[in-house]
Formats: C-alpha cells, sequence, structure tokens
C-alpha cells in the first residue's frame, strides 16, 4: 500500500485519480480548496482550505500530512494536479488572469512540493499534472498565453527537481492527460477524467529515476519541448 498525495482532488482529473487510487487499496489524502461530496465519499483522507497561491494555507500541511500516515511513515506518490485555464489572445491580454495562471500552474506545484518535501518517502515519485499547451515545438496555434506561459515555467521547474532530487531517489515527471471532459474546459474533451487517470497511473507506474524528467502524454507519447 503506497501513501499517495493528489492536489485539487475536489473534481475533474484529481477526483478520479484519488478514486482509482483508492480502489486498488493505496492510502489517499485529497487536498483543494473546498472538499466536494464526491471526494469525501471515495474514502481518502481530505485536507481542505489549501491555496496554493496562499501560502499561509500550507503552514501546517507537512503536520496534518505526516499525522494522516503516520511518524515514519512518508509519500510516495506526490501528484501536483490542481490548474487554472484562462483564455487570453494578443489584442485583448488581460494581466491579472496571467499573473493568476502563474500562481496556480507554476509556483502553486513548486510550494507544494516543497512544502512536504521533508515528508517524501525513500524513492518517492513527484508528479507534475502539465499540459502540452506549454511545449514551444507543440504551439500551432497560438493564443492561451497565460496557461502556455505557465505550463512551460513549470515544464522548466520540473526538469530542474529532477536534477535536484536525483542523488535523494526522488524521481519527477511532467505529465499531459490529454484533452479531458472536465469542468475546465467546459465539459469538452476527447476522453473522460477515468481514462486519463488510468492512463496517467500506468505512466506514474513506468516512472524511474532514468526517465525523471521528462515529459510525456498520458497515452505514452514523450511530447517535444
Amino acid at each position: 500500500m503506497a501513501n499517495i498525495v493528489v492536489t485539487g482532488a475536489n473534481r475533474g482529473i484529481g477526483l478520479a485519480l484519488v478514486v482509482a487510487y483508492r480502489a486498488k487499496g493505496h492510502k489517499v489524502i485529497g487536498l483543494c480548496r473546498e472538499s466536494s461530496e464526491a471526494l469525501e465519499s471515495s474514502g481518502a483522507k481530505v485536507i481542505s482550505g489549501i491555496d496554493v497561491t496562499r501560502p499561509e494555507t500550507l503552514t501546517d500541511l507537512h503536520d496534518c500530512v505526516e499525522t494522516i500516515i503516520g511518524q515514519g511513515q512518508g509519500i510516495d506518490i506526490l501528484i501536483n494536479n490542481a490548474g487554472l485555464l484562462c483564455d487570453e489572445s494578443f489584442g485583448r491580454l488581460n494581466y491579472d488572469t496571467m499573473v493568476q495562471q502563474f500562481e496556480v500552474n507554476a509556483l502553486g506545484p513548486l510550494r507544494i512540493t516543497e512544502a512536504l518535501e521533508s515528508t517524501l518517502a525513500n524513492s518517492a515519485k513527484v508528479i507534475f499534472i502539465t499540459s502540452r499547451m506549454g511545449s514551444m515545438a507543440d504551439n500551432g496555434s497560438g493564443g492561451r498565453y497565460g496557461y502556455r506561459m505557465s505550463k512551460a515555467a513549470l515544464n522548466a521547474a520540473g526538469v530542474s527537481l529532477a536534477q535536484d532530487f536525483k542523488e535523494r531517489g526522488f524521481s519527477v515527471a511532467l505529465l499531459h492527460p490529454g484533452y479531458v471532459q472536465t469542468d475546465m474546459v467546459g465539459g469538452r474533451g476527447d476522453i473522460p477524467p477515468e481514462l486519463a487517470a488510468s492512463r496517467l497511473m500506468e505512466r506514474i507506474e513506468q516512472l524511474t529515476l532514468d526517465s525523471s524528467g521528462s515529459f510525456w502524454h498520458s497515452n505514452g507519447e514523450m511530447l517535444p519541448w
């Protein structure tokens, strides 16, 4: 049984990951700003009131997680899933929403990882749910400035962490879930959250120190930077 922490766990991909890992018998802690009925009934331990843009809400996170998983144990898989998508195009740029996306998508996962770093178990896996929209080579449509820039920044942070964590035996993955039918995209998408979660879990299972810092589609395709 693994100890797993998932951010943005109250809905969408985060909730699907929580439910799937619980079905496999793992101990799961769901972090969120506001819980949901589905999360509360999942069997996961829930820590609400976590806002990745407000460092003061993370002050006691380490102690709360350690209390739940037990003294002397650690987090085996940390999944930084919480994200925000807004729509800016050149000519009608909204710098406030762009900054907000940087706070949630790029700095938020780093804050969570730093807050829980000393709780990571030996050979822990740190996962960043990113997007192929953060790829330079894959950008063939433009637009979405804040989202694309914030996810590119997250990718850069993930690669740096992969280097910094290597000697400690922690591996890092940057995973694009696919175009998933969630509230974030108004229910549009190619695949349901459950399929995205299943694919992501496969990629997480396959992650090793040798592949740490790589950028993958949940379907197994390696993505270009």
